[in-house]
């Protein structure tokens, strides 16, 4: 006997795009060997300074074939510059992250390959500028907001989103 399909179960409630995203990324991360997305969600609080800004985890590594094996690797991607004190300081990071799960879950620390930039989530947003007509448009739309301040946040905001479709037309 066949199961009917059940509509997918509403919140009637405001949530979070980390919410509402859930579990979606946890395949990914198992593939790189983390169980949760605890340690990168916590990386600045968990890593001691300056490592906590100038390297970022990879993946983990658990031994393979070794029932009893405690600890896992942990590859971290480093920053230009850096690479020779986070190597030296491997231990130390290897402690911390121990040290905020509970448990020995890292026993080696090792540098990867593939570099980081420290401000790589930073992107560079170009400044768009509605064209005049869309600047028409958009002030004969607030002329009837009474607060200053209300119809200024929504100009801005009307620019911002107008003059990006604006750009794309192009």
């Amino acid at each position: 006997m066949a199961k009917p399909e059940s509509e997918p179960k509403r919140r009637n409630r405001t949530v979070g795009v980390a919410e509402a995203l859930g579990r979606t990324l946890d395949p990914f991360l198992k593939k790189r060997g983390f169980a949760s997305r605890d340690i990168l969600d916590h990386w600045s609080a968990i890593a001691p300074a300056p490592y906590d800004a100038v390297t970022f985890p990879e993946r983990l590594a658990w031994p393979r074939g070794e029932k009893s094996a405690e600890g896992a690797t942990l590859y971290l991607r480093c920053a230009p510059g850096h690479a020779l004190a986070a190597q030296h300081e491997g231990p130390r990071i290897a402690q911390a992250v121990n040290r905020y799960f509970g448990y020995l879950l890292v026993s080696d620390v090792r540098l990867s390959a593939e570099p980081f930039s420290p401000h790589s989530d930073a992107r560079n947003h170009k400044d768009h500028k509605p064209s005049e007509a869309t600047r028409t448009k958009i002030d004969g739309a607030l002329a009837q907001v009474k607060d200053d301040d209300l119809r200024d946040a929504l100009r801005a905001l009307g620019h911002a989103v107008m003059g990006r479709s604006d750009n794309n037309k192009r």
